[in-house]
């Protein structure tokens, strides 16, 4: 099965290369992040015509994710056990949407960008990262033999070479020690 993750960055704005990547590439499944479209507003007519299904959650013109698949689409989740929200009042932010295609689970994930260091959003972020840790440590212990992959956008650089200058980024969100040490707990967590 192939399976690709893509950041679209509004996917009103982005369809006709989405559409022509799609042709292209012979995709199975396409994990979809920041979609920045209401249910009302994603293009699920022209998916449909390239023989994908879809499931999205968009509330407006912020986050959104969504997953097209040629090979099923079954068990849809929109978000998951124990995900925080962000505001006041919280709310639930269009962050994580999951189903089972073609016997795997697959979740697109965006997970929150901690703007900086400095910035109440970094500890929403990094407690988020946890939550979905605890979530997805959660479904192996119910199924250790599960296929599970968690795709997206994860605003985070894992390592030093991941980003063109460390000195440039030392004092700024997504290589934070926090962050990392974040993402990091989730890879551990299998």
């Amino acid at each position: 099965m192939r399976i690709a993750t893509w950041n679209v960055n509004s996917i009103r704005s982005r369809i006709e290369r989405v559409e022509d990547w799609l042709r292209r590439a012979d995709l199975d499944v396409l994990a979809i992040q920041e979609t920045k479209a209401r249910e009302d507003q994603f293009p699920y007519l022209t998916f449909e015509a390239l023989g994908y299904e879809v499931a999205h959650v968009g509330f407006n013109q912020w986050n959104g994710v969504a997953i097209a698949s040629r090979v099923g689409l079954a068990d849809v989740e929109v978000g998951f056990d124990g995900m925080p929200g962000w505001g006041e009042p919280i709310e639930s932010e269009a962050r994580a949407i999951g189903a089972t295609v073609g016997g795997i689970r697959v979740w697109s994930l965006y997970i929150p960008n901690g703007r900086n260091i400095d910035d109440p959003h970094m500890v929403y972020k990094v407690d988020w990262l946890g939550r979905l840790r605890d979530a997805a440590a959660g479904w192996l212990d119910k199924d250790p033999a599960a296929q599970i992959a968690l795709m997206g956008d994860w605003n985070i650089a894992p390592f030093d070479e991941d980003v063109w200058s460390m000195e440039f980024y030392l004092d700024k969100s997504h290589v934070s020690p926090g962050e990392r040490a974040a993402f990091q707990g989730v890879v551990d967590a299998g």
